[in-house]
């Protein structure tokens, strides 16, 4: 693995303070010279779309206030390989020689007068002084990096400003390690929420549909996209700092499309996945890249998009890569340092334990990839982890047996990731019906006595209650209205497969469809009425398999699908009573059943969820009855948050290319 420290300054601010402070060599001109080498490079290059002093032009924005952003190698990364998103060409044809000259000579480049930002000292109206580098400033508000380093949010009230700032944040993906995206903030509830109305909206540029959910940690929001995270003033969407670097090219995958679902905070530190499977820490005052660590290769098909899990003194992450072949695993890295501190491989390898489920040359490539974020249990010390399909996806000839750990949750321990115990949902699985949704963590009341669950709405179109401290099966039961695949579970929870209902060369009509009865998007378990909040697909659909063999840079799913002709298929929020589970309550939706929104639940009684026409919709957590809609005319990828910014509650999701926060009038 390869770790790599970095001192580079992340935003051009800092630039501007040291400078007024005194010198940084890390920052300094470094050669400036009028006729620096570089120089007739950027005249013949750069100048037209930049300007003549970089400050700007007809095609292209000012880059002196940028270049700081970037470390020399980033620098040199983003001349040769472009921006093609953003407009910029690749200057490949130069040599190394001549990029790095061009790259000095950048550095050369000053902001224009009024256009650096400005240094202010200023007393709040508490009596608190503040000094530091004004980032943004509007007639209302202002975000200030001050000379401790730290962000401030400021707005303002008569002369003076106050300070503002979270009360309630939203640190990790699903909010806390329990990962049932579950808030108690109470302030919008059942009776207020048909007021909701948007409050700002933040666009992001040069993306496709977002599937990022939005962090919330001291007042700053934190949103990502492939290779990308913002800092944003959680109260009005203002940008306080952007990091971002080149896409990698000849990925496959989702991630290069340019899928990246979200960043963890902890600490003075927001940790993110790259498109190609590196880990890094980002600096979360200024965005400087901290550190950066190689989780695999991606030349070997892996990428990554999921949202780490900071836990403890670690931060743990997965990659992408079972529908193209990759082996999967989980590790876990010293947030300070980004070494590894330990790895959990998902597959085993040939002669270890549990290898013996896999019979013929299919573990050679196995799957078992580890994208979603899993859910922790401080008390127990437990990691919980979904693991994804083997492959390839849709044929097992070459992989007879169950094909651990594939489709499994695994309990592993947090400080070692020691295997504690695992549970399989679907052994041998031939449908792509992995285990990578939510996994909620709740302590409930089970047949009279308190027990520590973790339930799944899995994929394959059961819903399951397992014991989480030694993983045994509880309960499991249909949540959609139409499963072939399986007529039901063992005592043992394991499922009692339908002959010949695998993929066919001609197509073999199957349910769940390929799409499943749930997937990644977000559930929620409301501890107040004891229900299970799961976005569902009843739809079935057409399995095709095709034999292939796997190779770097290619997919490996196996096959095809599509829906099955003539059936009607339909989007239905469920709330699920996990005693019984059965739905307390359903909520159909009309759309084309292609949209991936999640819910999230309140102690305000309300049930918020991106429904399938493109609104963004909130029910009674009790009854189901719909209450309120937004329509964005999107097609949903994400799933909502909810935070407490200077007292008022909000509530933020991903449509589009946005990020949409709403709040009460």
């Amino acid at each position: 693995m390869k770790v790599r420290l970095c001192l580079a300054v992340a935003i051009a601010a800092i630039a501007a303070l040291v400078s007024a402070a005194g010198q940084n060599p890390a920052i300094q001109n470094q050669n400036p010279e009028p006729n620096a080498p570089g120089r007739a490079t950027f005249a013949a290059r750069c100048t037209g779309c930049h300007g003549s002093d970089g400050n700007g032009g007809e095609l292209g924005p000012a880059i002196t206030t940028r270049v700081p952003m970037r470390s020399d190698q980033d620098l040199i990364a983003l001349i040769r390989d472009g921006a093609p998103a953003a407009g910029m060409p690749a200057f490949g044809s130069l040599t190394a020689s001549e990029s790095a000259d061009l790259a000095r000579f950048l550095r050369t480049l000053q902001p224009r007068n009024g256009s650096q930002p400005a240094r202010v000292s200023l007393t709040l109206d508490d009596g608190r002084v503040l000094a530091g580098i004004v980032l943004n400033q509007t007639l209302a508000d202002l975000q200030l990096l001050g000379d401790d380093r730290n962000i401030h949010l400021l707005r303002k009230t008569g002369a003076r400003y106050r300070a503002v700032t979270s009360q309630a944040d939203w640190p990790s993906y699903n909010g806390s390690t329990t990962g049932s995206r579950y808030s108690a903030l109470a302030q919008i509830d059942r009776n207020n929420v048909g007021r909701l109305t948007p409050k700002w909206i933040f666009s992001i540029p040069n993306t496709s549909r977002l599937q990022v959910t939005p962090v919330v940690v001291d007042g700053v929001m934190y949103v990502t996209s492939a290779n990308e995270c913002y800092a944003l003033d959680a109260g009005s969407g203002r940008e306080i700092w952007h990091y971002q670097r080149p896409r990698t090219k000849g990925l496959v995958g989702n991630a290069a499309g340019g899928v990246n679902r979200g960043a963890g905070a902890a600490g003075d530190r927001v940790f993110m996945v790259t498109d190609h499977a590196h880990l890094i820490a980002l600096n979360r005052h200024n965005g400087a890249l901290l550190w950066e660590t190689e989780m695999a290769d991606w030349h070997q098909n892996y990428n990554a998009t999921g949202a780490p899990l900071p836990v403890g003194s670690l931060v743990v992450a997965g990659t992408s890569g079972g529908d193209e072949g990759v082996r999967g695993f989980v590790a876990a890295f010293d947030q300070t340092t980004g070494k590894e501190v330990w790895r959990f491989w998902t597959v085993p390898r040939p002669g270890e334990p549990g290898s013996e489920t896999w019979q013929g040359k299919g573990i050679a490539h196995p799957g078992g990839a580890t994208w979603m974020t899993g859910a922790y249990d401080p008390q127990l010390d437990t990691l919980y982890w979904p693991v994804g399909n083997p492959g390839p996806d849709l044929i097992g000839d070459d992989r007879g047996g169950d094909n651990l750990y594939t489709d499994s949750i695994v309990a592993l321990d947090s400080k070692t990731g020691a295997l504690k115990w695992h549970f399989q949902f679907t052994p041998h699985d031939v449908w792509d019906y992995d285990a990578e949704e939510p996994a909620a963590l709740v302590d409930a009341t089970w047949q009279g006595q308190p027990r520590k669950l973790l339930v799944q709405a899995n994929r394959n179109g059961f819903f399951y209650v397992l014991d989480r401290t030694n993983g045994r099966f509880l309960f499991g039961a249909g949540f959609v209205k139409k499963v072939t695949w399986a007529t039901g579970l063992t005592p043992e929870g394991r499922p009692i497969k339908t002959p010949g209902m695998e993929p066919s060369l001609e197509g073999r009509r199957v349910c769940p469809s390929l799409d499943r009865a749930s997937n990644w998007y977000s559930t929620s378990f409301n501890p107040a009425t004891g229900l299970y909040y799961v976005q569902t697909n009843d739809k079935c659909g057409i399995f095709t398999r095709t034999p292939m063999e796997w190779e770097a840079g290619k997919g490996f799913m196996g096959g095809s699908f599509r829906q099955a002709p003539g059936e009607p298929a339909q989007r239905v929020l469920r709330a699920i009573d996990i005693r019984s589970g059965k739905a307390a309550w359903e909520l159909p939706q009309t759309g084309a059943v292609n949209s991936w929104g999640g819910a999230l639940s309140t102690a305000g009684g309300v049930v918020i969820f991106g429904e399938d026409s493109g609104a963004l919709m909130a029910a009674d957590a009790v009854n189901g009855k719909s209450l309120w809609s937004f329509q964005t005319s999107q097609l949903w990828k994400a799933s909502p948050m909810t935070y407490l910014f200077d007292n008022k509650q909000y509530v933020a999701v991903a449509a589009g290319s946005n990020i949409i926060a709403f709040g009460l009038p």
